[in-house]
């Protein structure tokens, strides 16, 4: 990388892989949702706490994977802590391309955006909606 921008990003992608944020199982879940990329073998479970407001009171995640899909899922679940269902339902895959920092490329975008397609299967499946497909 010729940036330090870009250094200083992917030093941040690094950490959370090295040292997830939120990560384990939560044994008092009011949901919890795994999600896997048969191709590349990433897998992703997210567990949410939510309050009777709709409001995320504590949310979790594991799984195993490139860092990517695990810096994703540490830097997603930490960004969700206190939010409303609504405003997670409205997440889109710009919000972890911005939370990320760097470009994205065509091969590893199913891996950064497999904590997002979990946490939205998680919030669907607890407000019981069904979850449309977005690409």
């Amino acid at each position: 990388m010729s940036s330090g921008l870009g250094e200083a990003q992917f030093e941040i992608i690094l950490d959370h892989y090295r040292n997830p944020r939120n990560y384990g199982e939560l044994s008092d879940a009011s949901v919890k949702v795994k999600d896997s990329n048969p191709l590349c073998g990433d897998v992703v479970e997210v567990f949410l706490k939510i309050n009777s407001d709709g409001v995320v009171e504590k949310a979790t995640f594991r799984g195993h994977g490139c860092a990517i899909s695990q810096a994703s899922a540490s830097m997603l679940i930490e960004s969700i802590q206190g939010k409303k269902l609504d405003e997670l339902r409205n997440l889109d895959k710009q919000h972890i391309f911005e939370m990320l920092g760097i470009e994205v490329g065509p091969v590893r975008v199913k891996c950064a955006l497999l904590p997002l397609k979990a946490l939205k299967a998680a919030v669907y499946s607890y407000l019981g909606l069904k979850l449309e497909e977005e690409e």
